[in-house]
């Protein structure tokens, strides 16, 4: 077995967010990089089993400022003929059910207006017209985002790998952190089960294990591993990949279509979230069960909006531990306590 290679930056955790980060720092320059992912490929945990909802329209002028971008990194990343994200810009309905909700969506609409993003209010009309044997009599507004839209996550994070490689950066999957070697108060290196690999920064976008990998440099952060769950429904007449992508907040459910089959997932009020601290750095976290009852419940609340779906069979499902933190915020960036390591975790929906 040839020895590990040392490189400049060091990337832990092969999902979208951390191919996504390898392509950003390769497009500005940065070729000398390193990911290392403990799973056989990239995109083996959560990332594969993410829904790929695409939506702009965000409750802070950062968030949206971020969307904004990462819409048009999807759209440079499409041009490739042969790896890309299968980017499809259908557009989003963003539908209120109560007036507290309307409220909320104006907010949300002078943010996007701010930001240069088109938004506008359509009639349940118009949203029939978009999304045929939908019902939008209930809806008291509708907000309309043309320019989102949804992907295919274990395709974006190929295109991301395949895009990166192409301006050198290295990636070395089977590969898990152990330790990170620090000296002087900065990060020197990283200790894997293949050898030690001699770095100048540690990017830390270890998912559900980014938790372990802070406390190897003495941080202890709130990153919290939480259930989340959707379905594929059998295939049903009238369905197309073109649909707009649906939002109902106060159902707290998103709809999309899958080929010709419904996609229907949602948040739950009081999820199932497990404590990292209960599995260690080189385990995992609990194996999740299909939560019957849970699934259920999103499509008896989609009924009265889509009638359809009371006569859909479910095809497969889909679940996953995405991370969270308390106030629903990235932890992004470096730490002025170990100079050379960078969090990239907690990167929620």
């Amino acid at each position: 077995m040839s020895k590990i290679k040392d490189a400049k930056i060091v990337i832990i955790g092969g999902g979208a967010v951390g191919c996504g980060t390898a392509y950003q720092l390769a497009l500005a320059g940065e070729t000398d990089i390193l990911l290392i992912e403990k799973e056989p490929s990239v995109a083996a945990v959560t990332s594969a089993q993410a829904a790929g909802l695409v939506g702009q329209v965000r409750t802070s002028m950062e968030r949206t400022q971020l969307a904004m971008w990462s819409v048009k990194t999807f759209s440079d990343l499409q041009k490739d003929t042969k790896t890309n994200p299968s980017w499809r810009q259908v557009g989003s309905l963003r539908v209120a059910l109560n007036d507290a909700r309307v409220e909320e969506f104006n907010r949300m609409k002078a943010i996007a207006d701010r930001a240069g993003l088109e938004t506008e209010y359509i009639t349940p009309k118009v949203a029939e017209e978009k999304w045929p044997g939908m019902n939008f009599s209930m809806a008291k507004s509708i907000l309309w985002c043309p320019t989102d839209g949804y992907l295919q996550p274990y395709d974006l994070t190929a295109s991301y790998c395949s895009q990166s490689g192409r301006r050198g950066v290295q990636f070395s999957v089977n590969t898990a952190a152990e330790q990170i070697v620090m000296k002087d108060g900065r990060v020197t290196g990283v200790v894997t089960d293949k050898g030690t690999i001699r770095c100048e920064t540690v990017i830390n976008a270890a998912g559900a294990h980014a938790f372990h990998i802070a406390k190897l440099v003495g941080l202890e952060l709130p990153i919290v591993p939480v259930r989340h769950e959707y379905f594929i429904s059998v295939p049903c007449d009238g369905l197309t990949p073109e649909l707009p992508v649906i939002r109902i907040p106060d159902l707290s459910l998103y709809i999309r279509t899958d080929v010709n089959a419904l996609l229907l997932g949602g948040w739950e009020p009081n999820p199932l979230h497990t404590d990292p601290q209960k599995y260690a750095l080189g385990g995992n976290p609990p194996g999740i069960e299909p939560d019957w009852d849970v699934l259920a419940k999103f499509a008896e609340d989609l009924i009265p909006q889509f009638p359809k779906a009371s006569d859909l069979g479910i095809l497969s499902v889909f679940k996953g531990w995405p991370t969270f933190t308390p106030d629903g915020r990235f932890i992004i960036g470096p730490t002025e306590k170990v100079k050379g390591f960078v969090m990239a975790g907690g990167c929620n929906a």
